[in-house]
């Protein structure tokens, strides 16, 4: 009887463990099967966009361009805001791409003084590096390695075993570079001294064949043939100040004042002057598109990122202005753009098969001749006379002119190795510094960064200064200006501020699975990353400290 239950029981045991072995495989095929992704991701990061600009021009937007279609077939969070200081341009390309911030990432301003190398430093320089493309010189001397985290490039990468392709494209070496992320097969961006596109050793010996046939074809000599006058007759552009103002920039000669822009004369001689026309974005179009092509993203089932950023609207922001003819023509132009680039995915990569994010790394301030111009609160800051009288008062209280070594980014840095040899006191000089700043009538708060949890600010500034504060590479005191005042001269404007005229910025999703809609939710620039993460189901970058959109990834 024992004899007859045991084979029974063995007899059992064949029989249902290979159906338990193929029902789980069959779950674990089906599992995998459901993990969809879109062939492509691209984000477009527009260097300088305000997001009032959506609607400042929507009427003057085509019916087929870009922004049209992010607005009524995509998704826009309407309340999107940077959450750091300073909203500049390295910082807000790396927090889009890594969900993190300077705190965390690094990458603290376009440039900083390094307390421990005793030296300013650029974001992306790395002198291990040379330039691939071009003669030796510093703008290819560049990689990411001083952005200390991952890029959702990066984590794609190593969701796929490194199988997906991941390329950066700009103008600026720095909006190519650090949103391409460490593991990027490539990051390109423009060689001013010669028109061509170039890259560094970090990523390859020599350029493919397809970007050295894209360089000899000197794209920017035939737009610098057909000059730059305005898409649409120049009395349509209501939405700007006159053509003429004594407080915009020439960046394009001191002779030439207005519309329409002479640009043969830079042929051969000037290859810098197109990034401050609509030109720039028009050629880093066709980079991408090249790249897309020829490097074949998007083309099979695995997941490809393609990161392109726009420089020109930043150039000829900062030169011209937010109100300017030239920068709404810049914008009706890359709407076109944008519009024309869409059709190119969808016959590419197909339709539906695409996931597009636009943002941008800050917005910008009224030029400070505009708003006095309308009784409007702005000016400039005297930042070179106040180090100068600062030097003094230094000198003649402990000794020493030199104490302050550095000005960047709202920040001074003091000498600590000359404080120290001195043996002075480094509180009691930091509060002379502050004293004296604080009774600038164009500074609205000063103070010493190690008593920022003690200084009565709002939450969101106290937020935003620690979160750019990194403690190994910021400064000591940080100055905060008046609203839309700045340092600079009498014409164009920056960013850098806290306010939302630098802070508040577009995020549009479309394509692949987003659904159409807005919300008016507060979301920050550092919820694209873990919003990505999501939708790709991959883990999110190793310094994020965003949150998911729960709108876009419903």
């Amino acid at each position: 009887m024992r004899l007859l239950l045991a084979t029974i029981c063995f007899l059992l045991f064949c029989y249902i463990t290979p159906a338990q072995t193929k029902t789980s495989a069959t779950k674990t095929s089906t599992a995998a099967a459901s993990v969809n992704r879109p062939k492509l991701v691209v984000g477009i990061v527009i260097d300088q966009m305000r997001w009032d600009y959506l609607y400042r021009y929507y009427d003057r937007y085509a019916a087929d361009g870009g922004f049209k279609r992010f607005l009524n077939q995509g998704f826009s969070c309407e309340n999107t805001m940077i959450p750091y200081v300073p909203t500049i341009t390295a910082c807000g390309h790396t927090c889009i791409y890594t969900g993190s911030v300077p705190a965390i990432h690094g990458i603290i301003g376009n440039g900083w003084y390094d307390p421990q190398k005793r030296r300013s430093v650029y974001c992306t320089e790395d002198t291990a590096e040379t330039t691939v493309g071009a003669a030796a010189g510093t703008p290819g001397a560049m990689s990411p390695r001083n952005m200390f985290v991952t890029t959702i490039g990066d984590e794609l990468k190593l969701a796929t075993n490194f199988k997906s392709k991941v390329i950066g494209v700009a103008v600026k070496d720095r909006g190519g570079i650090l949103p391409a992320g460490h593991s990027a097969d490539a990051a390109y961006w423009y060689d001013s001294r010669n028109g061509n596109w170039i890259t560094s050793t970090y990523y390859m010996n020599e350029l493919p064949k397809w970007v050295q046939d894209f360089n000899a074809r000197k794209l920017v000599d035939k737009y610098y043939a057909m000059g730059w006058n305005t898409l649409y007759p120049i009395n349509t552009y209501t939405q700007s100040t006159a053509d003429e103002k004594p407080y915009e920039g020439k960046p394009l000669g001191a002779e030439q004042k207005g519309f329409p822009y002479d640009l043969k004369k830079f042929t051969n001689t000037n290859y810098g002057a197109v990034c401050s026309t609509p030109y720039g974005n028009v050629i880093t179009l066709e980079m991408a598109k090249e790249a897309l092509v020829n490097e074949q993203l998007g083309a099979d089932n695995v997941t490809d990122l393609l990161a392109i950023s726009f420089s020109s609207p930043d150039y000829i922001g900062h030169a011209f202005g937010p109100n300017s003819v030239e920068q709404e023509d810049d914008y009706l132009r890359l709407d076109k753009d944008l519009g024309g680039f869409f059709n190119f995915l969808d016959a590419k990569v197909g339709k539906g098969q695409y996931l597009v994010f636009l943002s941008a790394d800050h917005a910008v301030a009224h030029v400070p001749g505009f708003m006095k111009e309308h009784k409007l609160p702005g000016g400039t800051a005297p930042a070179s006379r106040w180090l100068k009288e600062l030097g003094s008062i230094l000198s003649e209280k402990y000794g020493n002119g030199k104490l302050i070594i550095g000005n960047y980014n709202h920040q001074l840095y003091l000498d600590h190795n000359l404080i120290d040899s001195l043996k002075l006191d480094e509180a009691a000089i930091k509060k002379t510094i502050v004293k004296y700043l604080s009774r600038q009538p164009e500074v609205s708060r000063v103070f010493a960064l190690d008593k920022l949890m003690e200084e009565p600010l709002t939450a969101k500034q106290r937020d935003m200064v620690a979160n750019g504060y990194n403690q190994r590479l910021s400064g000591d005191i940080e100055v905060m200006l008046q609203s839309n005042y700045m340092e600079g001269g009498a014409t164009g404007t920056t960013h850098s501020a806290w306010n939302p005229y630098d802070a508040h910025i577009p995020l549009l999703f479309y394509g692949w699975r987003i659904p159409v809609g807005k919300t008016n939710r507060e979301t920050y620039m550092t919820d694209i990353a873990p919003t990505l993460a999501a939708m790709l189901r991959i883990q999110m970058p190793s310094g994020s400290v965003g949150a998911v959109i729960p709108e876009v990834v419903k």
